[in-house]
């Protein structure tokens, strides 16, 4: 079974809701994001993002920009991050690991080779925000193939439309929190709650949701109508603000702490 599906019927079983936090792999740099895993593991992740930087994104505030412009200063690849899955299992993660990428490093990497190295390097889910429902048939297929999740979002929009998006989806269904690209944020669009119920109305498989949460209180309130919260710019801001910490040999741990007690107080 795959590593997702596994997290979500453990979950279940115990009455918990996911928290699936995201990292710009290579920020700062990658032997820095394997000790960030292996921290936000044990400060309760039960499934993580790996965001592949990109130059020109379309989904991605200004903080998960800057760290994308750090990382691709150090030449950071998308088979750079696969290969930082492995290097993380490799020191102890069990965790899950979706890779979050744009459509043109999977094309300039060759589909051939980019689904041997999800298989390769034990990628469990995919997440692609600028491939559209219409030309997503292909990848999905071939996702499926190795047994990878290729996960939807979906942001409010008609009801055919949800119910097309999420006919086959595998994983979770990543529900859009907020209109816009992602960022902390201190309130949502007005119907959040309907929105979810509508999802929800049309899969049986888990619902999720993202872009904007922030703190505890908002993992809090969409842990009681969702499988699953996803924290990205909140964590990618804790990183960056570390770098001087992590950077300093004398004050690394206190760096990684720092970023480790943020993710356990959003779990408590």
């Amino acid at each position: 079974m795959n590593l997702i599906d596994q997290a979500f019927e453990r979950l279940k079983s115990e009455g918990k809701t996911a928290l699936i936090p995201f990292l710009t792999v290579g920020d700062p740099d990658v032997e820095t994001t394997v000790e960030i895993i292996r921290q936000l593991e044990s400060a309760g992740a039960d499934i993580l993002e790996l965001g592949v930087p990109y130059s020109d994104p379309l989904a991605d505030g200004p903080v998960i920009q800057r760290a994308s412009e750090r990382a691709l200063k150090r030449q950071i690849s998308i088979r750079t991050c696969m290969e930082t899955a492995s290097l993380a299992r490799a020191a102890g993660s069990s965790l899950p690991f979706i890779l979050f990428t744009y459509y043109n490093p999977v094309l300039q990497m060759g589909m051939d080779a980019f689904f041997s190295g999800l298989q390769k390097h034990g990628i469990s889910g995919l997440i692609i925000p600028d491939l559209p429902l219409e030309e997503a048939e292909e990848l999905g297929a071939r996702a499926a193939e190795v047994g990878v999740h290729l996960i939807p979002l979906v942001a409010p929009t008609s009801e055919q439309r949800i119910e097309r998006i999420v006919r086959h989806a595998r994983g979770f269904v990543y529900c859009v929190s907020s209109l816009g690209v992602t960022g902390e944020r201190a309130s949502f669009f007005e119907g959040i709650e309907g929105f979810i119920t509508q999802v929800k109305r049309h899969t049986d498989i888990p619902v999720a949701i993202g872009f904007g949460i922030s703190n505890r209180e908002q993992v809090v309130r969409f842990s009681d109508i969702c499988d699953g919260v996803v924290v990205g710019s909140a964590i990618v801001r804790q990183v960056e603000e570390a770098i001087p910490l992590l950077e300093d040999s004398a004050r690394r741990e206190e760096g990684l702490l720092q970023i480790r007690d943020f993710v356990a107080q959003l779990k408590q």
